[in-house]
């Protein structure tokens, strides 16, 4: 088969429910979100595995179990038995979302600790995608031995895939974090960053300063997600842009831009240019936020 490989972490989510003071349990993370959209688009003759690592108790078994029913591979899944899968619960008020968060002691923390561990993981991969999340969440040393495990990935082969998913309460500062993530990026195939946050925290103006940024660091190609707003792409895969893409109202705006990457690289991985492939991502994403929650098995049905 040919095999995707999604790296970062998995954590039980709590999501409100159509019924006051009544919250859903359900697991989610940035990267598997990205995985299991893309288990729902790729054909069967294409394996998605996801790395991370989670604990022994009754909420990691619980994502074990799901990844099991939902297709996506888990042999590259550790087991900590001095930490646990963290938690998230969403907060919404007019379709945006607010987080919380109890992670700091999560297991996925330690998921780059084994260098062997990550290089069979990666053997042989066609595509290899993680996120600024994945990186945040891990300790100097564990960026380094994955980072230093993606660029051998890639040199025999692997494609690599990055989101910088911009978020700043998950580093020491902000300077850490942008250092880190045009480390990240000099060394991918492919970037899929959201203006909004390049702009803030990078003080990007346009779409194309964030394009330029990362093509000069390195970046093989870049897709600029931009909320509805004019995007643009350039790279090794052409160059372009596409006018504003009609927004639509959200019920609840989370994994919609893990949503979109998903729909973007099923359609470039089975041959659509780069602007099909955005369309396809756009027209996913906006399925997805007029429903509640990361997985929504409506969008895709």
């Amino acid at each position: 088969m040919t095999r995707i490989i999604s790296i970062g972490e998995a954590m039980v989510e709590l999501s409100a429910s159509d019924q006051p003071d009544l919250w859903r349990l359900g697991v989610a993370g940035d990267t598997l979100n990205t995985a299991w959209y893309l288990r729902q688009l790729m054909p069967r003759d294409w394996q998605i595995d996801y790395l991370t690592r989670v604990g022994t108790g009754e909420f990691s078994q619980k994502l074990l179990d799901f990844l099991h029913v939902e297709g996506i591979g888990t042999d590259h899944i550790a087991r900590d038995p001095e930490r646990e899968i963290g938690l998230y619960a969403i907060s919404l008020k007019d379709g945006e979302r607010s987080f919380s968060y109890w992670r700091d002691s999560s297991a996925a923390r330690r998921l780059a600790d084994d260098p062997g561990a990550l290089a069979r993981a990666l053997q042989g991969s066609r595509m290899a995608y993680l996120s600024g999340i994945t990186l945040a969440i891990l300790p100097e040393d564990g960026r380094a031995s994955l980072m230093q495990a993606l660029a051998d990935a890639r040199d025999a082969g692997t494609t690599v895939v990055f989101d910088p998913n911009l978020r700043p309460r998950l580093w020491k500062d902000s300077d850490t974090m942008c250092h880190v993530i045009q480390q990240a990026a000099s060394h991918a195939d492919l970037i899929l960053p959201s203006f909004d946050d390049e702009a803030v925290h990078f003080g990007d103006t346009n779409v194309q300063a964030t394009i330029d940024r990362y093509l000069a660091v390195g970046a093989g190609h870049v897709v600029v997600k931009n909320g509805g707003g004019p995007m643009g792409f350039d790279g090794a895969h052409g160059k372009g842009t596409l006018p504003d893409l009609r927004p639509e109202p959200a019920v609840d705006t989370t994994a919609a831009g893990d949503s979109f990457n998903a729909g973007y690289l099923a359609a470039w991985l089975q041959g659509a240019d780069c602007h099909a492939a955005i369309m396809a991502g756009h027209a996913l994403s906006r399925r997805v936020i007029q429903h509640r929650g990361a997985l929504v098995p409506q969008a895709v049905g």
